[in-house]
């Protein structure tokens, strides 16, 4: 686990931890330990040297966002009258909830998102009245995900 040039190293059982919390971030230490056939005190050692590292920050519940009826799922590519209007443009997006993801893109686009909302309806509302009334987005391109047909991390 040395860290040389921004990269952590990893040995083979520091990788199987991490596959079996991957796979499921609630699976109980010894249950793992006796898989690998360590004790539970060195996957805890190791874990928190791995966290150190900031090879893995915390763990999560992930929502069912289908559940609480928010079915449409859209990218949005925006372009902004000029670059420095990305910091402000940025805060703004922060604000509305339907924003789950921003980046800063290379290409025709200045910032591309990634939004959640209940229905096409709800979509055009925060397009319309919440990402097109921000200050320096001059307009938006807008793709909706009919299904999301890959969900993974990186291979460990």
């Amino acid at each position: 686990m040395k860290n040389s040039n921004s990269s952590v190293k990893i040995d083979g059982i520091d990788k199987k931890i991490l596959r079996y919390l991957m796979e499921d971030a609630r699976r109980p230490i010894l249950e793992i330990a006796r898989n690998i056939g360590i004790s539970g005190a060195a996957i805890h050692q190791r874990l928190r040297k791995l966290e150190a590292s900031g090879l893995f920050v915390g763990s999560k519940f992930i929502v069912n966002p289908k559940v609480l009826g928010y079915t449409t799922m859209a990218y949005i590519g925006i372009f902004l009258d000029k670059a420095m209007a990305n910091p402000q443009a940025v805060k703004a997006l922060e604000k509305i909830p339907e924003v789950l993801e921003c980046h800063y893109t290379t290409g025709n686009w200045s910032i591309l998102i990634k939004v959640l909302c209940r229905d096409n309806e709800h979509l055009m509302q925060v397009l319309n009245k919440k990402i097109q009334q921000i200050d320096g987005v001059s307009r938006t391109e807008t793709f909706i995900s009919l299904n999301q047909q890959i969900d993974r991390q990186i291979h460990i």
